[in-house]
């Protein structure tokens, strides 16, 4: 429908359009941005229009040398691995006009959502530093807001970007994740982030239990867990739950979209 008066009421694509006498709920579609994808089992024929990519957890408290793991003896290198190939990635997927949603652990301070099975995960003890407690240099471990939680300063949250705080490792359990990405009409998503065999494998697990496209990026992504459990991972993506490529090939495709293909 074409009418000049109408006006928006929602996120295209999944908005309306109406006045005091019309309301038009045809959702117009986007137009097709088509690219060929090679993978490490299938060449994937897929539409950029429909797709996202998830940045999980590319923060702090994994990711920089005086954050929570870190603070802890975990050896962060392997998360730092994913930034630069993301650096090369991420503004191109926002030329091609694919939203990028950053996905970062961000607790309430009160911790009132937060399980005690889920805290004993990082405090198994009770008398180590868990969610919630101060790191050496004050910061409280994976805060909603604080250092924390912020994106490694080598990467940049920009405006047009979406930020989802998670609670545990599925990005979509108890978050809006699953809501934005149905009024943005995605259905295919991008997998990065660290770590691979935990928050990511979650949160892709969920995905694909959700109806999603799930394909992971093998050089966007890291874990500092052992050699076995990045294997298992790859293995468990390809077998089970979708595809793994690389950012070099999403590249490659995506310098191929025309209006026509």
């Amino acid at each position: 429908m074409n009418h000049p008066s109408l006006r928006s009421l929602g996120v295209p694509p999944n908005a309306w359009y109406v006045d005091a006498a019309i309301a038009d709920l045809t959702r117009p579609p986007l137009d097709p941005q088509l690219i060929t994808l090679a993978t490490e089992t299938k060449t994937l024929r897929l539409d950029l229009a429909k797709a996202a990519v998830l940045v999980i957890d590319m923060q702090n408290d994994f990711c920089h040398p005086d954050g929570w793991l870190a603070s802890i003896g975990v050896d962060v290198s392997p998360a730092r691995q994913p930034i630069a190939p993301l650096q090369g990635l991420l503004p191109v997927l926002r030329n091609a006009q694919v939203p990028v949603i950053w996905l970062n652990w961000g607790n309430r301070p009160d911790l009132m959502n937060i399980s005690p099975a889920t805290r004993h995960v990082y405090n198994p003890t009770g008398d180590g530093v868990g969610l919630g407690d101060r790191l050496p240099n004050g910061a409280p471990v994976l805060r909603k807001d604080s250092w924390a939680a912020a994106v490694v300063d080598e990467l940049e949250l920009k405006p047009e970007d979406i930020a989802v705080d998670k609670y545990r490792m599925s990005g979509f359990w108890d978050t809006p994740l699953d809501s934005i990405l149905r009024n943005l009409s995605r259905t295919t998503l991008f997998f990065t982030g660290v770590n691979a065999d935990q928050c990511v494998m979650a949160t892709l697990q969920d995905a694909n239990f959700l109806g999603y496209d799930c394909i992971l990026l093998q050089d966007c992504t890291a874990t500092t867990s052992p050699e076995f459990c990045w294997q298992a991972t790859l293995y468990n993506v390809k077998q089970c739950f979708g595809f793994v490529s690389n950012s070099h090939a999403l590249i490659d495709g995506i310098k191929t979209i025309s209006p026509s293909n």
